[in-house]
């Protein structure tokens, strides 16, 4: 062996020596992966990988995914050794309280990790994304002599990855799109938890990915550090196919059990430690080593990635002079969107009624010009979901400029992708399907929220009100399924004004995700010069009509009626009965629960006083979670059950959602 060679190897074994005593200090954790693939991180960080360990954020940067989660100390030890803001002291806390080394990797954590990763298919997906928001920001701010744009997206994957249906969904769309600047790094080491992928996975992948318009090529030996290399400098020349790189490994490798589902997960034990590390060449006794040499080779990713980042910049100051007007949207996307943008918010003054979807995509085509960011697409239900930019055109290879993405039938590969699109940066990605079809994304859906990235959902046909089409396609469970995910805004807006307002929200939460629940059916028009103002739906919940006498004066409410969406206009209804019978009754429009959970206790009390209990939610959804607002002596006029096909308003008739129904429901509790 050359000298290089003797280094790359103790590099190599450095970074599985690395994760095997991590694992084992944590008393769990996956070193197959780890051992396994070490060989093919070490040549993509050391030859290939553009990054600035100094400054994980950079926007010039390649990204590097891990999809197969579950390895995440093969990450954890290439950042630390190339010099991430990961001490070793975190390696030696992986998988404990409050370390920035999880199980499975989360990007809020850990500097330079990209996705949050662990549920496999994801990542892969993200990647995807990812691709795609570099190639529009490319096609729209690159200019001869100016590539202020140009990175690959490298991932690893596993066999699990594309077992999991997100991928074959992803992979499709990212061959029809054309993304030659994904270059994935197939983990085939034929191994799952339960044994031998035989077991459950015998499809040809290398037909599958030709087959979805993918380069595919075989590295036959996972240590062939030069075949590795050959094959990433080759897929980079692929300029109109993304590239799986299909590298053959032994899970484990070295390990007394490595090539079985023994090497897969779990701590391998002491003994065995020590056994691996002999056959790796390592001395035995040694923990958390990390060789002079090999910490001196790996930290010049620091050098060289503070000179690859500080000539982007240069080459960007260059860029935003030669092409000044170019360059201060450049900027714009970069540093975020400023408050400009709410003047071009509609005013909805003297509109007709219309349904909450309609009313969304006017706010949509409304703020395009002024919120370049906004990139948005649907499951191909752009006309139903009014998703579309009607000032652009569609994406598509080639035409990556534009803003409408037709992500096709594949809803959870769309909210995979809106993610990576989120996490790549420069973009706003927003996303339409019918609400009953959050099922298909709700893994895509809890990883925004856990991962803290701005991603709109425009879920459309939000209730029993979408008529025919009948209980499959009729949303009961989901808004109380949605509102169960953490950090995620479920907004419910009762007329054109809530609905510029939960727009203006969505826009504002930069952290974190908000998905909107439309309706198909026309809502009623509130006068907002009668009526409290819709910025009451920035605290979630607001009353929209105070209580009044027969004679329409103001006074305390005997009863109050709360109503999201749609049946806001119910409530309404109902109110004035009640008042002229002399019962007065409040209103209280509560779009966004948890906006209102964020209030203090004060205005929370205000808008619903302790004193008074006789409370009736009206929503059509499932009666799930109301009871926290209504209280014990509360009661909802709810959707506890499927619905129906039938027209729209038969629906709603059959299933109480009447102005009479809703008034018998509230005696019922003044009674």
């Amino acid at each position: 062996m050359t000298s290089r060679s003797l280094l790359d190897q103790l590099s190599i074994n450095t970074i599985r020596t690395l994760s095997l005593d991590a694992i084992q200090k944590a008393n769990s954790g996956h070193p197959g992966l780890p051992l396994g693939m070490a060989p093919a991180a070490y040549v993509l960080w050391t030859k290939f990988l553009r990054h600035d360990p100094k400054r994980p954020k950079w926007l010039g940067r390649d990204r590097f995914l891990l999809s197969g989660g579950h390895g995440s100390m093969l990450l954890y030890s290439l950042l630390h050794l190339t010099g991430y803001d990961l001490p070793m002291s975190e390696i030696k806390r992986f998988r404990q309280i409050g370390s920035k080394t999880p199980g499975h990797p989360e990007n809020i954590l850990t500097p330079g990790v990209e996705v949050t990763t662990g549920p496999l298919g994801q990542g892969f997906a993200n990647g995807v994304g990812m691709g795609l928001a570099s190639k529009h920001l490319a096609a729209r701010f690159n200019k001869p002599g100016f590539k202020v744009i140009d990175d690959y997206i490298y991932c690893i994957c596993s066999d699990g990855d594309l077992m999991e249906g997100v991928s074959y969904e992803a992979a499709s769309l990212a061959g029809h799109l054309k993304l030659g600047n994904l270059i994935y790094l197939y983990d085939d080491n034929r191994i799952t938890i339960d044994g031998s992928t035989d077991l459950a996975f015998t499809e040809d992948v290398t037909k599958r990915f030709e087959a979805c318009g993918w380069h595919v090529s075989d590295v036959a030996d996972g240590n062939d550090l030069k075949a590795i290399e050959a094959a990433i400098k080759a897929a980079q020349k692929i300029k109109d196919k993304p590239s799986l790189i299909r590298v053959h490994t032994i899970i484990g490798f070295g390990m007394p059990k490595q090539g079985t589902s023994k090497a897969h997960s779990d701590a391998p034990g002491e003994e065995a430690v020590k056994e691996t590390k002999r056959n790796l060449g390592w001395p035995e006794n040694k923990h958390f080593y990390v060789p002079k040499e090999v910490a001196a080779h790996m930290r010049q990713a620091v050098k060289n990635g503070a000179k690859l980042s500080r000539d982007w910049d240069n080459l960007v100051a260059r860029y935003e002079r030669t092409h000044p007007e170019l360059g201060a949207e450049f900027a714009k996307i970069r540093n975020g969107l400023g408050n400009d943008w709410e003047r071009s918010l509609p005013a909805f003054d003297g509109v007709d009624a219309k349904a909450t979807r309609a009313y969304s995509g006017d706010v949509i085509n409304a703020i395009a010009g002024a919120v370049p960011h906004l990139v948005g697409g649907s499951g191909d239900l752009t006309p139903s979901n009014n998703t579309y930019i009607k000032a652009s055109d569609d994406i598509q290879a080639g035409r990556f400029q534009n803003r409408n993405v037709h992500y096709g039938i594949r809803e959870h590969a769309m909210g995979s992708v809106m993610n990576g699109m989120a996490l790549y940066g420069g973009v706003i990605p927003f996303g339409g399907t019918f609400q009953t079809f959050s099922d298909y994304m709700r893994p895509a859906i809890r990883l925004a929220a856990l991962s803290h990235i701005q991603v709109i959902y425009v879920f459309t046909h939000d209730s029993i009100g979408l008529g025919e089409d009948g209980p499959t396609h009729q949303s009961v469970e989901h808004l109380a399924a949605l509102r169960a995910i953490p950090h995620l805004a479920v907004i419910r807006p009762c007329d054109a004004h809530e609905v510029r307002e939960a727009w203006r929200a969505a826009l504002k939460r930069t952290g974190a995700p908000t998905a909107f629940a439309l309706s198909r059916q026309k809502v009623t028009i509130i006068d907002r010069k009668k009526y409290a103002s819709a910025s009451g739906l920035h605290k979630g919940a607001y009353i929209l009509a105070e209580a009044e006498t027969k004679a329409g004066k103001q006074a305390t409410p005997k009863l109050i009626l709360i109503a999201t969406g749609s049946e806001v206009g119910l409530a309404l209804e109902t109110r004035e009965k009640l008042n002229a019978e002399g019962t007065p009754t409040r209103v209280v429009s509560m779009p966004c629960w948890e906006f209102f959970d964020a209030q203090p206790q004060k205005y929370r009390d205000e808008v619903l006083p302790p004193k008074v209990t006789a409370r009736l939610a009206v929503e059509a959804g499932v009666s799930q979670g109301w009871h926290k607002y209504v209280g014990d002596r509360g009661s909802v006029v709810a959707v506890d059950r499927f619905g129906t096909s039938a027209p729209a308003e038969d629906v709603f008739r059959e299933y109480g959602f009447t102005a009479d129904n809703v008034l018998r429901a509230a005696k019922s509790l003044l009674a």
